[in-house]
């Protein structure tokens, strides 16, 4: 249901509750993104001043609902983007971010209730049909002065929150209060599932507006020492004239944020559109972890008076795939996202030497998609301010795969298992090494079709048949 739709289903929620004696309030996501003049398309509505049985009761008059959740306290809606909670305690029991006992309690008070928020932006209550806005923690406050500040001591108790904080720092360009960051300080992962950290990361880099902000949330927090990977960038010099930006971080935090424009339709990709999240969350990756090899590379050079980073690109593939699996069990992420690494300076590389057809689709063969590629080359090249990017490489390889029709896919083989099986050849190691070759000399462009193929098959493997 479209969002308009949505705020009418919360709104008609509301007016049910108000007839069965309570109240209900838009909360969390959806009045923040309302104030900022955004049009959210799912909402949360939490009631008040009414038991869960009569609450069942009065939505069960018009709408299909989902009680799954109801022991703590949830009511879906079946067919709309809205979601009810009634007013919880919560006791934490041990660690991680689902040991927690909850008991709804609707007599608690609104600003009672709240305090098991995590920030003050979130903790802003609208009733729907009245408008008038409940702001027990001045959220309202910090969202117009760009402040990211916790609710309560509760925060504490849930270590996810730090990573929230992470993406919700970039996502609204929020600079923490020096509060939160302390208490930050003081806690921990306490083994949080490699699924909900991931879901953080991925609204950081398929959301964020100035990712850089909310990296560097995990830097003042101390959080940046949970990834190793990242942390080693910190100080890692690189040569003054090459990269006026600084160490390796800064000029990682400047490619993410060039990303994050390009993501969404900026320059150099502002003629064609925007990423989809699938996309986003690959090649934002691919621009994080792009420079992870130059820790282990990166060396002052005498004779040339410079510091280098040589084959850098090739040793950023062990730290990322390490990176990726503490993040995600993902098969496609983990496939895909090493390649943009491993081949981050071909696209240049490639203009410079105006490398042939064969060549770029020996590269389509390895990335699995080329304009991918060239999104984190482009990152890379903007991460270097107040140097101005360089469009003609990018430009130039985008052009020369379209021709080829490599861009967005790797070239599928044209000699396949069946056709071998056809000439007479038996499944077994040379098979393999039969179809290699002949790929191999698919990408050269020695043939196009399966007949010229099989006549290469022939004519390379002819004796043996």
């Amino acid at each position: 249901m479209s969002g308009g739709g949505a705020l009418e289903g919360a709104r008609t929620v509301a007016d049910l509750v108000r007839r069965a004696g309570g109240r209900a309030y838009l909360v969390g996501g959806c009045v923040r993104d309302r104030l900022c003049g955004r049009n959210p398309t799912d909402f949360d509505v939490e009631c008040f001043g009414i038991a869960p049985d009569e609450l069942t009761s009065a939505l069960g008059e018009r709408f299909e609902l989902d009680l799954v959740g109801v022991s703590f306290g949830v009511i879906k809606l079946h067919g709309i983007d809205v979601d009810v909670a009634m007013p919880r305690r919560e006791t934490k029991l041990g660690l991680g971010h689902r040991a927690f006992e909850m008991t709804c309690d609707p007599t608690l008070t609104v600003r009672d209730a709240s305090a098991r928020r995590d920030f003050t932006v979130n903790a802003i209550y609208e009733d729907p049909l009245t408008g008038e806005i409940v702001d027990p923690w001045d959220g309202r406050a910090d969202l117009e002065k760009g402040v990211l500040r916790h609710v309560s001591d509760h925060f504490r108790e849930d270590p996810l929150r730090v990573l929230r904080g992470m993406q919700f720092a970039a996502r609204f360009d929020l600079e923490p209060a020096p509060e939160t960051i302390d208490v930050c300080r003081t806690m921990t992962p306490e083994g949080l599932p490699p699924e909900r950290l991931f879901g953080e990361w991925e609204k950081l880099l398929t959301k964020g507006k100035r990712i850089s902000r909310g990296l560097g949330f995990l830097r003042e927090t101390g959080w940046v020492r949970y990834y190793p990977e990242l942390e080693r960038l910190i100080g890692c010099p690189q040569d003054p004239e090459w990269h006026p930006e600084g160490d390796v971080w800064n000029h990682t935090l400047c490619c993410l944020d060039a990303f994050a424009e390009q993501r969404d339709g900026g320059k150099p990709f502002d003629a064609v559109p925007p990423l989809s999240a699938s996309e986003a969350i690959i090649v934002g990756l691919g621009v994080l972890c792009h420079d992870f090899g130059k820790p282990v590379c990166t060396s002052y050079d005498p004779v040339k008076g410079r510091i280098r980073s040589l084959g850098h690109d090739d040793a950023g593939v062990e730290p990322t795939i390490s990176f990726l699996r503490r993040l995600t069990n993902e098969e496609r992420i983990l496939r895909e996202v090493p390649p943009l690494v491993k081949q981050h300076m071909r696209p240049f590389d490639m203009w410079r030497s105006k490398s042939g057809d064969a060549a770029i689709r020996r590269l389509a063969a390895r990335v699995v998609r080329i304009d991918r590629l060239l999104r984190v080359a482009a990152a890379d090249d903007a991460g270097r301010p107040p140097f101005p990017s360089e469009p003609e490489p990018i430009e130039w390889l985008a052009a020369q795969a379209e021709r080829l029709r490599v861009a967005d896919s790797a070239p599928k083989p044209v000699v396949l298992g069946r056709h071998l099986m056809a000439l007479g050849f038996k499944p077994g190691p040379a098979f393999g090494r039969m179809l290699k070759a002949a790929y191999e000399a698919q990408l050269d462009g020695r043939f196009f079709t399966v007949e010229d193929g099989i006549a290469f098959v022939r004519r390379l493997y002819g004796s043996n048949l």
